[in-house]
């Protein structure tokens, strides 16, 4: 029974986290936001505990800050974020995908093809809220076969951190056309074999999402 009820309050605990985690990517709650603990434990109709072990969690993701006397707030974007976020992909994943690649079974592919289409479909619905986590599937299932399964964990929380950066980013001017055609371009690259190619690809798509960001924030703080 008492595992039971542990299991229980852990599950409690991850949905709560996973709505909330929803709603600062998809913007409903801003940056500067406070997250009130009674009142979120009031709507999902559960104590505190399990939300403030969500809320703790969601501050681990680098989604909020729980400061003395406010308690949680959504956490702003800023350039050194994704400064630090894009150089560590950048280091990571091209690394991931050269290991990776030569290993990539015909059921890989046909899943990467499948999330294209997906991406496509969604990119084209404005369907925002699935925009990232489509990019990190993406990602992850081309990495999956590289056999280094810290960096691959590392690579997934940081796809996970960037996940509102990214929809921001296929949101600037070019962004969804030039992330669906690189995207595919990897894919053949990969299965045609020119790994090195891909590898060369894949560096410069992340170099151009953090770029592209750091130039949008930049502009705002001079507007």
């Amino acid at each position: 029974m008492v595992a039971q009820k542990g299991l229980r309050h852990r599950t409690m605990s991850a949905a709560v986290a996973e709505e909330i985690r929803r709603r600062i990517l998809d913007g409903q709650f801003p940056a500067g936001f406070q997250l009130r603990q009674d009142a979120l434990a009031e709507e999902f109709a559960v104590s505190r505990i399990p939300v403030r072990e969500a809320l703790v969690q969601i501050e681990a993701e680098g989604l909020i800050k729980i400061l003395p006397h406010r308690g949680a707030v959504v956490s702003g974007l800023s350039i050194d974020e994704i400064d630090e976020l894009f150089e560590l992909r950048k280091l990571l994943e091209p690394r991931l995908l050269k290991r990776s690649a030569s290993r990539l079974t015909d059921e890989d592919y046909e899943g990467l093809r499948a999330i294209l289409a997906e991406y496509s479909a969604e990119l084209r619905a404005d369907h925002i809220a699935r925009w990232g986590e489509l990019n990190t599937n993406f990602h992850m299932l081309m990495y999956r076969r590289a056999e280094s399964p810290r960096s691959l964990a590392i690579v997934g929380n940081l796809l996970q951190e960037s996940d509102r950066h990214t929809r921001l980013q296929l949101t600037l001017a070019g962004g969804m056309e030039r992330a669906e055609a690189e995207h595919g371009e990897l894919v053949r690259l990969c299965e045609t074999g020119a790994v090195t190619a891909a590898c060369s690809l894949l560096k410069s798509h992340i170099e151009h999402v953090g770029r592209s960001l750091r130039e949008f924030l930049r502009s705002r703080q001079k507007a």
